[in-house]
């Protein structure tokens, strides 16, 4: 009787000790009308910016550790924009993006890694016309608060990296095109309800 007592005790700490590490998570929402998705590629001598502007995803966030969060988010091909449309629809044509046939880009993190006081590489997946990569998020947390609706809560973070765009297949113009793309994101974020 004592064993079984004992077995229910260590059963009924294990299931407190799960709920707790699951309250202890907070899902924000991504607001893509404050957020942005840049990036910046050489042409010639100089860099053209640009950016994306349908985009969506979701951070778990443990704001006791930080590095057991998650975070996955998919940007919309279609709303490219470097402010020409000349320029976009040839972006989204198979000469690049080919968004009538790949019409996401997709990101899922594996781990987070401590890199200092409120930074993190953050690992994961990044799926580009059909061909998934591992990249590295240069991720810098802004802070946690309320928001401007009673009862919210609001994130804030910057995420930076650098892809080659011939390795997901985005090649041509190899004469006039970089093939470094510099990724500047923008991130606020509300808890869902």
């Amino acid at each position: 009787m004592k064993n079984i007592l004992r077995h229910l005790s260590l059963a009924a700490l294990a299931l407190g000790l799960l709920v707790s590490a699951r309250a202890a998570t907070e899902t924000y929402v991504i607001d893509s009308v404050h957020s942005s998705v840049g990036f910046g590629i050489r042409h010639f001598f100089s860099k053209v910016p640009g950016s994306f502007t349908k985009f969506a995803g979701n951070i778990v966030v443990d704001q006791a550790n930080l590095e057991n969060s998650s975070v996955e988010a998919t940007i919309d091909i279609g709303s490219v924009s470097t402010a020409n449309e000349k320029r976009d629809n040839h972006l989204r044509s198979p000469d690049f993006f080919d968004a009538a046939k790949f019409p996401t880009i997709t990101f899922k993190s594996r781990t987070w890694k401590k890199t200092g006081e409120d930074t993190y590489d953050v690992t994961g997946d990044l799926t580009l016309k059909g061909v998934t990569k591992e990249v590295v998020l240069k991720v810098k947390s802004l802070g946690f608060g309320p928001g401007m609706q009673p009862g919210s809560k609001l994130s804030g973070w910057e995420a930076s990296t650098t892809l080659k765009r011939a390795d997901f297949g985005v090649t041509g113009y190899e004469k006039v095109l970089g093939d470094e793309v510099d990724v500047h994101i923008n991130v606020e974020a509300g808890v869902k309800d």
